[in-house]
């Protein structure tokens, strides 16, 4: 099995955006994380960051035929990137949409995501293990 993990804007900067809301843990200690979870579980990950909603596009985009499941973080993207959505209905890949924290309990305009109708799932609130959780989800859909 091989699943892609897309993260969108701000997350490169983990450890160090505010740290009492998304943690202290650094983006490369996450990526550390994820790819031992894989590991453990024979699958495997690509992991990709961008600022630019036209590169996760196209991350998204070049899935298709090529990864089992995309795990996608797409910072403050999910609140409004349409093309974001479009690009996920737009493959044959099933996505789980991950936050670090959780954007029920945070700003109002956090607590809607216009990708989460593209996605099986959306899983927030449980910081970097979020994405541990969703790595389980994809595989035993």
């Amino acid at each position: 099995m091989k699943i892609i993990i897309i993260n969108g804007v701000n997350l490169n900067l983990l450890g160090q955006r505010e740290p009492h809301i998304y943690g202290n843990k650094g983006y490369d200690e996450l990526c550390k994380d994820i790819i031992s979870e894989a590991e453990r579980l024979a699958v495997e990950v690509k992991i990709v960051q961008s600022n630019v909603e036209g590169e996760i596009v196209n991350f998204i985009h070049q899935a298709q035929g090529k990864y089992d499941g995309i795990i996608i973080n797409p910072g403050a993207y999910t609140h409004y990137s349409y093309a974001i959505y479009d690009a996920l209905k737009s493959v044959d890949v099933p996505a789980v949409e991950v936050h670090l924290s959780n954007i029920h309990s945070r700003e109002e305009f956090r607590k809607n995501s216009v990708v989460a109708p593209a996605c099986i799932g959306q899983i927030s609130g449980f910081g970097t293990y979020g994405y541990i959780m969703a790595l389980h989800a994809i595989i035993h859909r």
